[in-house]
């Protein structure tokens, strides 16, 4: 049984092996340096205090087996209902629906929050993400090609996203 819950520092032992064995083993997160501790509860710490969501998807034993959140798209008044997310599950609790539920959650929150619209980028190689992102909802936006690099390889860059209401006017 997975359920999700607010990520405190306690979590950020695991969320640092999650980010960190994407950083060296994907092209999900295009950085090519490895984080410690002290950086995740700082990311974390920040990311609350700005009205941020961290979720981690727990098992029986409250341990992490992934984690999601979003932040300001563009850091400019006029994008301010707009915002971009990240979703990352361990290597071990892969293709278990953790992903799926982890998006839920945050779209949920985002949608509490009044957040209009909800941006994706993903490598375009990721066709996993591409598809959970697409079963969601979310819509192709645009590629853009060769933006980012990793493993000397040139990495294309496709944009999704998920309108989270109805309104005309904000």
């Amino acid at each position: 049984m997975v359920s999700i819950r607010s990520a405190v520092e306690k979590d950020a032992p695991v969320i640092t092996d999650i980010y960190n064995d994407a950083v060296l083993n994907s092209t999900a997160i295009w950085n090519d340096k490895t984080v410690d501790i002290a950086n995740r509860i700082k990311w974390l710490l920040d990311r609350q205090s700005a009205g941020f969501p961290v979720l981690v998807a727990v098992n029986e034993e409250d341990i992490a087996l992934g984690y999601a959140s979003y932040g300001d798209w563009r850091p400019w008044d006029g994008y301010r209902y707009t915002v971009e997310h990240s979703v990352y599950v361990h290597n071990a609790a892969q293709g278990k629906g953790i992903g799926l539920a982890l998006m839920q959650s945050l779209i949920k929150y985002a949608t509490t929050q009044g957040k209009h619209v909800m941006v994706a980028g993903i490598e375009s190689e990721n066709t996993l993400s591409i598809a959970l992102h697409r079963k969601l909802g979310f819509t192709d936006a645009g590629q853009i090609h060769q933006v980012g690099t990793k493993f000397h390889r040139w990495l294309d860059l496709t944009f999704m996203q998920l309108r989270l209401d109805n309104r005309d006017n904000p």
